[in-house]
């Protein structure tokens, strides 16, 4: 199975940071040429802009801005779909980005999202309000969080004191020799269900659970159930040194390869006229399922929602995106050095001003 060892990744990820700060002393990307798709024979069907009905000279202005303007010089892709189909997309900073994997980040929450629908559609989960204990037994030595159910999990409300810039950077360091009581030896800040805690511990746990249920491990069983359905085949997914795939983040990819999960989501879970997810899932994992105090944003199975654009979206950190939006048909995506931080990353709001630019160019 496609898998790396932690430690591989985070040299590479150093390095990119290293790179990243040198590259905004020099050129910031390539020239801009075309934006026109490349057929790659990967799965993807291809159109144009004309035929998809966008405004050609308003695309066109979209493409030589992100090239120009230095508040996008980490973005490495920018890939337009309409109807399903792919009308646009170019490389700022290398054009074999097309094939090159790089890190999503957090854009693999999303993933477990989608795979989490997959084991209620194969009523490996009866129903997602049942408590994670009756599949993770370790949790009886734990007895303040028996009441965690799969649904507290995905809306980020398990309670569980876990902090990303502490815990995952012991994660990401390999410290603890086992992840599950790692997480669940964290205390509890509040009760389950109670507060939306966005951290990479819950998706960790969803994981672990997966592989109770599935006796797969999680990459083993996206590989079986949704990568290798839609055609996703360029990827790695790290496991952590105690054999369970990282939950939180991890996999490694390519920017058509992360569309065909977007564009698959898109069509109610279908892909190429073939169901992969039920539609009734779709429809409950990008819907509201928690309001979230302090963002701009709502909280669905993992998913981003924007309920004033009527958007849904996957959002890695550094400026990993895939953005769905239903009454225009479109997905978009945005991948970035995936280790920049601070003023070079392109935050949400910056990546959903060219979101609204090509939402404008649609007629």
């Amino acid at each position: 199975m496609k898998c790396k060892r932690v430690y591989t990744f985070l040299c590479a990820a150093t390095l990119l940071f290293i790179v990243s700060g040198c590259l905004t002393d020099d050129k910031l990307n390539l020239d801009f040429t075309s934006y026109e798709p490349k057929n790659i024979h990967d799965g993807i069907v291809i159109s144009d802009p004309i035929t998809e009905n966008i405004d050609t000279q308003l695309l066109d202005e979209v493409y030589r801005d992100i090239y120009s303007d230095a508040n996008f010089w980490s973005l490495r892709s920018l890939l337009v779909f309409r109807n399903g189909k792919l009308i646009a997309e170019a490389y700022p900073k290398d054009e074999s980005d097309i094939t090159n994997k790089h890190i999503i980040w957090s854009c693999t929450k999303q993933v477990m999202g989608i795979l989490a629908g997959i084991a209620v559609d194969q009523e490996l989960i009866e129903h997602i309000n049942m408590p994670i204990s009756r599949f993770i037994t370790e949790i009886d030595q734990h007895p303040e969080k028996t009441d965690i159910t799969i649904r507290n999990l995905l809306t980020m409300q398990s309670g569980i004191d876990y902090h990303n810039a502490e815990q995952t950077d012991e994660i990401l360091r390999r410290i603890p020799d086992n992840s599950l009581e790692f997480i669940l030896d964290r205390p509890m800040n509040s009760l389950p269900g109670d507060v939306f805690h966005y951290n990479d511990g819950n998706p960790h746990l969803l994981s672990i659970l997966i592989n109770r249920i599935t006796n797969q491990t999680t990459d083993e069983f996206a590989d079986e159930f949704l990568f290798s359905k839609i055609g996703v085949k360029n990827y790695n997914w790290i496991r952590y040194k105690d054999g369970t795939t990282l939950g939180g983040f991890g996999i490694e990819t390519t920017p058509r390869e992360l569309s065909k999960i977007a564009l698959c989501v898109a069509d109610s879970g279908r892909w190429q006229g073939m169901q992969i997810i039920s539609p009734e899932w779709i429809s409950d994992m990008t819907s509201v399922q928690a309001e979230i105090e302090g963002y701009d944003y709502s909280f669905g199975y993992f998913w981003w929602i924007d309920e004033l654009r009527k958007i849904y979206f996957m959002w890695g950190a550094g400026g990993q995106f895939a953005f769905i939006v239903p009454d225009k048909q479109l997905v978009i995506i945005m991948t970035s050095f995936p280790s920049t931080k601070g003023e070079y990353e392109i935050e949400d709001y910056e990546a959903l001003s060219i979101v609204d630019r090509i939402i404008d160019a649609t007629y």
